[in-house]
């Protein structure tokens, strides 16, 4: 698939550069990771040289491609003879001397910047010249392991992610000193072996761990303040944000250790409080907590490296408390006639309450109705829902324009629009209206619950109770209990939340509460790096999508949800907590002062076509 003529690799025809291609390629270290992408380069027909630094070592390498094929076998994506032919395009070694046939050799060893740098010093020697020499490494600088050879300028940082025949992103990252025509075969090179190439500068975690790692040490940091419980925060992003994988699961699939490595060196270059690992991770490598790999980490596993988690005594018997008293529900008022409002009627009627919907006029709260009407009609015909499901669901709604006619209701859902005196004085009138023992709950996504509380004389009734939108679709509800919520209404609304089908998480009274505390970070993080002129936007979506199987890439998700709600949320996170890492990013202030909010103007980070 190449030449090993170095005159015609890096010379010029006709005044046109002529790309290097690579026949053989070599990987240093055959470890999970090295091991699978010694089996992308063989997939993909080249000849590839694997070394390790024993006979054991290159056993238990052989073992890993072994196992993969096989895999890939049983799964119908490989067959017998192209495992075969593909395990005889490998050869594997003990001698880095035998890189000498390589045109490109890769290091997959452990992340010790001496052990890579050494590994770099004699590769310098035995291979060619014009040989490309690269850095599988997540989070150490590929600049320091550049200038421990005589060829800065060939060498760069190619990241694979794990599972690597699996994962689609490659991060190539230049150094200073990088040559481009380095830079643009590689990609060139990444494309053929079906992967998607983003190049980015030599900075620690590059994309994709650069954001991510901050969201894990976030989550981390909520574990261990008892803000929520593990198996809260892990369902609150994989249901709130359609998320693979929880925060706290997904760090025990990294390896403990591995994260906190990956953020002290982040830590190091960035000073970003954000990045300092949180003093939990430490401890619990300390005790020998490394995630699956030891059987332990936040989850207890059955056994080191499985998957499988087994109960242990921080496991919750039941979402509800099997002590909790639990109040009686069955006739609902919602406050509004928003596509939020509307949505949780619907649910709520669905689950077989008696719903009252109020609205400021007769027109809004027919509008209301219509909305819902039309929403079961689609069930119907999708063959979701019976007609006489529907006809019985419209059924146990009525509308009206009076509060009063709460008064014999058992919960209350405020969902009405994001500002807190007028949600004050909604709860101070309910408060009022409503029988003694009736639940009041507001949906807000970013203002104080116990505002609300204190805006009545019954603060140990008032919850949030934090639908997503489209509330009929989303799963996740986060209950927010402030510091004068009683017991029985957190279990009551918890209980109702499972009645309706969705997966309750319980939280405090605190900006942002689960998802939003966790995600606009985050988002705020991609924006940074924006506007450092780190990598473009494209670049950066790519990376987290394919990186990380997150289901929209940040700069999508940000136009989706609206600039101006974005910056909103952002405040309020910065208000709250005041940390220097919260505040918003200036790029996006400056967006929303220009007018671009998003989807919904047509512009935001992206331009949209007119609809």
């Amino acid at each position: 698939m190449g030449v090993s003529d170095p005159n015609l690799s890096l010379g010029v025809a006709g005044g046109i550069r002529v790309a290097r291609e690579f026949r053989t390629v070599g990987v240093v270290g055959l470890g999970t990771m090295g091991a699978g992408i010694v089996e992308v380069f063989a997939r993909n027909g080249l000849q590839v040289i694997a070394a390790e630094v024993d006979e054991e070592a290159v056993a238990r390498g052989r073992m890993h491609l072994e196992t993969s094929t096989r895999r890939a076998i049983e799964r119908g994506k490989l067959t017998d003879e192209a495992a075969a032919e593909l395990l005889e395009r490998i050869t594997t070694t003990t001698s880095l001397a035998d890189m000498a046939d390589a045109d490109l050799v890769i290091e997959a060893v452990p992340e010790s910047l001496d052990l890579k740098a050494a590994v770099f010093a004699e590769l310098d020697k035995v291979v060619r010249p014009e040989v490309i020499l690269a850095s599988n490494t997540s989070s150490l600088s590929v600049t320091e392991l550049s200038v421990r050879t005589g060829r800065p300028g060939k060498v760069v940082g190619m990241h694979f992610f794990n599972p690597a025949p699996v994962q689609k992103l490659v991060e190539l990252v230049r150094t200073v000193v990088t040559e481009p025509d380095v830079v643009d075969d590689l990609k060139a090179f990444a494309a053929t072996l079906d992967k998607v190439p983003v190049v980015i500068g030599d900075r620690a975690g590059f994309i994709a761990n650069a954001l991510l790692f901050g969201y894990l040490n976030h989550a981390a940091r909520m574990y261990e303040s008892h803000y929520a419980s593990r198996e809260d925060l892990d369902a609150a992003m994989r249901y709130g944000c359609g998320y693979p994988m929880g925060p706290l699961a997904l760090l025990d699939l990294i390896g403990l250790d591995t994260a906190y490595e990956i953020l002290n060196t982040m830590y190091r270059q960035s000073r970003n409080q954000l990045h300092a690992p949180t003093p939990v991770l430490k401890q619990m490598i300390t005790a020998g907590l490394l995630g699956r790999k030891s059987g332990r980490g936040f989850y207890t596993y059955e056994k080191p490296h499985s998957s499988k988690v087994v109960p242990d005594a921080l496991t919750p018997s039941g979402t509800v408390p099997e002590d909790a008293e639990v109040r009686d529900v069955q006739r609902v008022g919602v406050v509004g006639t928003g596509t939020m409002a509307s949505g949780i009627v619907e649910v709520l009627a669905k689950a077989g309450l008696d719903v009252i919907v109020r609205g400021r006029s007769d027109s809004k709260v027919e509008s209301s109705i219509a909305g819902i009407r039309k929403s079961l009609d689609k069930a119907v015909v999708r063959g979701r829902l019976s007609e006489e499901d529907r006809d019985a669901t419209l059924g146990r709604i009525t509308g009206t324009t009076q509060l009063e006619d709460f008064a014999d209701v058992d919960l209350v859902v405020e969902a009405i629009a994001e500002e807190l005196d007028v949600k004050r004085a909604v709860f101070a009138a309910l408060d009022e209206i409503c029988k003694p023992g009736a639940i009041l709950a507001t949906t807000t996504s970013s203002l104080p619950v116990v505002e609300c509380a204190a805006a009545t004389s019954r603060p140990a009734d008032v919850i949030g109770m934090h639908f997503f939108n489209p509330a009929p679709v989303m799963k996740l509800v986060e209950v927010v209990s402030t510091i004068t919520t009683a017991p029985d209404v957190a279990a009551t609304v918890l209980a109702l939340c499972q009645r309706l089908g969705k997966v309750p998480v319980s939280c405090g009274d605190r900006a942002g509460f689960i998802v939003n505390a966790l995600l606009f970070p985050y988002l705020n993080d991609a924006v940074k790096m924006l506007e450092a002129h780190y990598a473009t936007s494209d670049d950066i979506d790519a990376a987290m999508k394919t990186g990380c199987a997150l289901p929209m890439g940040p700069f999508e998700l940000l136009d989706v949800v609206g600039l101006d709600v974005s910056l909103a949320i952002e405040r309020s996170l910065y208000q709250e907590f005041r940390e220097s890492g919260f505040a918003p990013a200036p790029l996006l202030e400056h967006l929303v002062t220009a007018g671009r909010l998003g989807r919904k103007t047509g512009h935001g980070f992206r331009d949209y076509a007119a609809r």
